[in-house]
């Protein structure tokens, strides 16, 4: 029997190009066709996943005629109560062999592996989560080896199906070593680190694909299934950057959009003084950030970079406003790290050549890297140097180690590369705008917000 497996991953809510991907995908299938995602469909950055807790995600695969989907750590990161909502809702299987509850119990409406039956084609299909290290118990999950949950699936499946499939959200270095290691799994479909493959692989009879990211192609795989074996018959990815945008997919965005602007949109409070906020001068909106932030993690240094805000507020604050002035889904982090390296991270803030740069990394969804901000400190520079930095009112010492309230993105060196020397990290579930919704909302923290830490020498010592 011929098989055509179309398969995406890493969409990351970009839904523009998904509108296009799911008019190739509807143009390619035919009655041999399976469509399977490898995760990260679902970002929440999107106001329509925010505002429906994630359904307007399972509409748009329903509509498409997905059969299945592989958790991956996006969907995971508007935290475990939104996860569970959305796989114990969805007629699409959302499949993990690797994810369970922190307590070790299975998630409502996740799935091991399941059996697709095509035609008489009984397909396996298993996969696997990212191990989002630190960030595990912030999220209420525990992950598990990746390599021994597959081999125990296969263990448990064996004799039960005629074509396995892996579906797997752990990289395309990993898929490949698996495929050595693994005779049983006859194809991978690859996902997590955003490779884009320009036709199939073939790797110790396994056949292996990904397709890129962001929607901006599909994958389309073709097989010959005999009692005799597997055989690759077509394996490629197809750009959608030319196709035209699908209508079903259109309406449902359009309509989860209305709903969810309604949802989001009521105010959750009033405030008395402008958050302003800016990429390059120190702004209330971001000291706010970092006030909150010390005061959460109880941390000698609240440090936190402006690029991550990409607008203020004036009068009043919605779930809406938050997701537009924070999209970014970094978490609250406090970190060890030695005087001298916040030192340095301190003095490059002063280059604005630093503070424009792009400011790529895991879970950025800003533009600039920004400015350094802080709370329980005092920097004093001359506009181009720091000459003095006094945590709490005493002088910085280089060999300390201070304690930092942070986010994890420049925990990880993210923009300032010095912050990446830290030690003893703990990341807390709430998410950066979560610290605006809670603070914003005290008028000692607005107040404290408007007092500047950068302080220039000459207006010290006048």
């Amino acid at each position: 029997m011929k098989l055509k497996i179309i398969h995406t991953n890493d969409v990351h809510s970009h839904f523009d190009a998904f509108k296009r991907a799911a008019t190739l995908i509807k143009e390619h299938k035919d009655e041999n066709t399976i469509i399977l995602d490898g995760g990260d469909f679902a970002d929440f950055k999107s106001i329509e996943l925010q505002g429906t807790r994630g359904m307007a995600a399972i509409e748009l695969l329903q509509s498409v005629g997905y059969d299945a989907l592989t958790i991956g750590n996006n969907e995971m990161f508007n935290g475990f109560d939104t996860l569970e909502h959305m796989a114990g809702n969805s007629p699409i299987p959302f499949i993990s062999n690797n994810l369970f509850r922190k307590d070790k119990a299975a998630i409502e409406g996740v799935k091991s592996s399941v059996i697709l039956n095509k035609k008489g084609l009984r397909i396996f299909i298993t996969g696997s989560s990212p191990d989002l290290q630190g960030f595990n118990d912030g999220l209420g999950v525990h992950i598990t080896d990746y390599k021994k949950e597959i081999k125990k699936e296969l263990e448990l499946y064996r004799g039960q199906y005629d074509l396995c499939i892996l579906l797997n959200h752990v990289g395309t270095v990993a898929d490949e070593e698996l495929a050595c290691e693994l005779n049983e799994v006859d194809v991978i479909l690859s996902a997590h680190d955003h490779q884009l493959y320009p036709e199939a692989k073939v790797v110790n009879g396994t056949v292996v694909n990904s397709a890129g990211c962001y929607g901006e192609y599909i994958g389309v795989v073709e097989l010959e299934v005999t009692n005799e074996g597997v055989s690759l018959l077509r394996g490629e990815t197809i750009a959608t950057r030319s196709a035209t945008s699908d209508q079903e997919v259109t309406d449902i965005l359009k309509k989860n959009k209305m709903v969810a602007i309604k949802v989001l949109s009521k105010p959750l409070y009033t405030i008395d003084l402008p958050l302003w906020h800016d990429v390059l001068e120190e702004n209330p909106m971001t000291n706010l950030i970092a006030d909150g932030l010390q005061d959460m993690l109880n941390c000698d240094l609240g440090l936190i970079n402006s690029g991550i805000v990409n607008a203020g507020a004036f009068h009043s604050i919605s779930h809406k406003n938050l997701i537009e002035i924070c999209p970014s889904p970094l978490n609250p982090t406090s970190f060890e790290i030695q005087g001298k390296h916040i030192r340095e991270a301190i003095g490059e803030s002063l280059d604005a050549e630093v503070c424009l740069a792009d400011g790529k990394g895991p879970g950025f969804r800003g533009k600039f890297v920004g400015r350094l901000h802080v709370s329980g400190a005092e920097i004093i520079h001359d506009g181009k140097v720091v000459s003095d930095i006094l945590i709490g009112n005493n002088p910085l010492e280089d060999e300390r180690w201070y304690t930092v309230a942070s986010s994890d993105y420049l925990q990880r060196g993210s923009g300032y590369e010095s912050l990446g020397h830290a030690r003893n990290e703990k990341y807390r579930p709430e998410e950066i705008r979560d610290v605006i919704r809670l603070y914003g909302n005290r008028a000692e923290f607005v107040e404290k917000a408007q007092v500047n830490r950068w302080k220039e020498s000459s207006k010290v010592m006048s």
